[in-house]
């Protein structure tokens, strides 16, 4: 298990990020979806939970295979996807991801919002307060993306709001910007296979930093298209984006509904209180096995070899790009 924390700070206030963090994930999974690839809504429903009370649940399948590198499409099937779980109970959301081909991979992210330039220290004391981590500012500002990725549109220091103002932010605008917030997330990786446990697990890392400095770029390179929305305008955007999506990555599910579904009693379902559940079997994937039923030729390689994470990854999901920014322990 790998833990980190990240702390990504927005020229914005925690109310007006709740529009434009549903607006930008709606928008970029259409963007980034193509037929038979991309992100498919499974469910997106209201939801209580005895604890954190009203939030929405959502599952999602995000469709990976062609932008696998070519070391993971040689071992997993042709239809291959990894299953998201949210639920979200602003300013706190609990986020999954598992892989039924990969049963003993897991991501878990506990994301916290608050008005500050990401001073808190104790914010997750109460979920990992004896847990060593490290913990990693991301500035959308100045942290670097990879060229094919990148617009001068989306780019904080040259994208100046109409509507707000704020923009064409400069090294150290941290210290200074008014407004400000914070998104905190501790990020659990699990890949439980001896050999492949830590590389997999940096690897993931670097893939899930880069995710989170584009998508925030981008809510806020966006911020003159979702200001002016209620909130019941951005769910009505969510779900037409949503079936739109659906469509054209050649998944054709019943309509989405998110605001008509009535509320479900919390003892039908509850979020989950700690990491997930995962792995769901103690067995390693059979791709990682020795066959039992005939010799292992001699040519044949011991171990499965994965892309040293230190170099450029070449996995091609949206907004990945590996970032060598320090990160510091965390204090006790």
């Amino acid at each position: 298990m790998l833990l980190k924390e990240y702390r990504i700070c927005m020229p914005l206030t925690v109310d007006e990020y709740r529009i434009g963090q549903l607006y930008m994930i709606s928008k970029h999974s259409h963007e980034q979806s193509d037929r038979g690839e991309g992100v498919e809504v499974v469910q997106n429903e209201p939801f209580e939970d005895p604890h954190h009370g009203n939030g929405q649940f959502t599952e999602k399948r995000v469709y990976l295979n062609s932008k696998l590198p070519s070391w993971a499409r040689a071992v997993v099937p042709k239809i291959f996807y990894v299953t998201e779980k949210a639920w979200n109970y602003y300013p706190y959301t609990i986020t999954e991801y598992t892989c039924s081909f990969l049963p003993k991979f897991s991501i878990h992210i506990e994301t916290k919002y608050e008005d500050n330039k990401g001073s808190n220290d104790s914010i997750f004391d109460n979920e990992a307060k004896d847990l060593e981590r490290e913990v990693c500012f991301i500035d959308i500002a100045c942290d670097e993306i990879p060229e094919r990725y990148y617009k001068e549109s989306e780019d904080p220091k040259h994208f100046k709001s109409e509507k707000t103002g704020r923009g064409q932010l400069r090294e150290g605008w941290r210290d200074s910007h008014q407004p400000i917030m914070c998104s905190y997330k501790l990020v659990t990786v699990k890949f439980e296979v001896w050999g492949l446990q830590t590389r997999v697990e940096q690897f993931v890392h670097k893939v899930v930093r880069d995710i989170l400095l584009i998508g925030h770029r981008q809510a806020f390179a966006w911020v003159d298209e979702w200001y002016d929305m209620t909130m019941d305008e951005v769910r009505e955007f969510e779900r037409a984006t949503q079936e739109a999506t659906n469509k054209k990555i050649g998944a054709f599910p019943p309509a989405v509904s998110i605001s008509s579904i009535p509320l479900l009693p919390s003892s039908v379902r509850s979020a989950p209180s700690s990491a997930p559940s995962t792995p769901l079997s103690t067995d390693a994937p059979e791709f990682l096995s020795v066959p039992k039923d005939r010799p292992r030729k001699k040519s044949a390689p011991e171990t499965l070899t994965l892309p040293d994470p230190e170099k450029k990854a070449t996995l091609n999901l949206p907004g990945i790009h590996s970032s060598d920014k320090p990160c510091r322990p965390k204090s006790e």
